[in-house]
C-alpha cells in the first residue's frame, strides 16, 4: 500500500553524475562490441515529480517494488484522491514506474521505522501525459497533444570501454521516449546511434540533459543530428 503521507513535487533536479572506471579499447574491437550487444539495445531542464518511499535496503528487488509506491505517491498527489490508485488501468499504469524515472538516491533516515528513503525523480512531461491518457489531473478534460514520432542520429562521446557502451545503451533502452536503438559506427573515443523517439528531438534532448547520464557536446560525428557525450 503506498504511503500517502509522502508529497511529491515538482522540482528541478541535482544529481552527481556516476563515475565509471576506465580503460581504452581499440575502436575495432568497440566495433565488434556494437554488434555482439547491438540487441539491447545549453537547455533549460525540464520539471520532475519527486516521490518518496522507506526502505530497508538498497536492493534491487525492493527499489523495484519502491518505485511503484512512489509514483503512486505522484498520482495520489497530483489527482487528489487516494482511491484512483484502485483503478485496474491507474494500476497498470504504475507497474511501469520505470518507464518514467529520471533518477533516484537514497537519504538515510534519522527517525522511524525504515533507515533510509527512496528518493525517486519522475518525467513530469510524461507523468502529466499519463495522467491525462487516465483522465486525472488538471489536464484530464484537455484534448491529448499529438505524438511526434522522431528518427535521429546521435554522436556519443568519450566511450572508453566495455561497461560505458553498455551503460549508454542500457539507458537509451530504458529512456521513455526511446522506442528503438540501433548502433551505427565505431570509433577510438565514440559511437553513432540511430533512435527511434516517441517525442521530437528537441525534448528528448532535454530530458536527457536533466537525468545527466549524458551531456550536450560540441564535438560530433558527420551525419549525426546531436552530439552528447557520456557524463564519467
Amino acid at each position: 500500500m503506498p504511503n500517502t503521507n509522502v508529497r511529491a513535487r515538482p522540482v528541478e533536479a541535482d544529481v552527481c553524475p556516476v563515475s565509471l572506471g576506465v580503460r581504452a579499447v581499440p575502436a575495432a574491437a568497440l566495433a565488434i562490441l556494437i554488434f555482439a550487444l547491438a540487441p539491447l539495445a545549453a537547455r533549460a531542464a525540464p520539471p520532475t515529480y519527486t516521490g518518496e518511499t522507506p526502505v530497508v535496503s538498497q536492493s534491487d528487488d525492493e527499489r523495484a517494488e519502491a518505485l511503484k509506491t512512489a509514483l503512486a505517491n505522484v498520482v495520489i498527489e497530483q489527482s487528489g484522491d487516494s482511491s484512483v490508485i484502485a483503478r485496474p488501468d491507474v494500476a497498470k499504469a504504475i507497474e511501469k514506474a520505470e518507464r518514467y524515472l529520471l533518477q533516484y538516491s537514497y537519504r538515510r533516515n534519522t527517525g522511524g521505522d525504515a533507515p533510509m528513503s527512496l528518493v525517486v525523480q519522475f518525467d513530469a512531461t510524461a507523468v502529466d501525459q499519463m495522467l491525462q491518457r487516465l483522465g486525472l489531473g488538471p489536464l484530464a478534460n484537455v484534448p491529448l497533444a499529438p505524438e511526434t514520432p522522431t528518427e535521429a542520429t546521435l554522436w556519443i562521446g568519450d566511450i572508453r570501454n566495455a561497461d560505458d557502451y553498455a551503460h549508454v545503451i542500457g539507458y537509451l533502452g530504458k529512456n521513455n521516449f526511446v522506442k528503438a536503438t540501433q548502433p551505427m559506427q565505431a570509433t577510438s573515443d565514440g559511437i553513432l546511434v540511430r533512435v527511434s523517439l516517441s517525442t521530437d528531438l528537441a525534448h528528448f534532448l532535454d530530458a536527457v540533459g536533466m537525468e545527466r547520464t549524458l551531456a550536450a557536446s560540441t564535438s560530433r560525428a558527420d551525419g549525426a543530428d546531436a552530439a552528447l557525450v557520456l557524463a564519467h
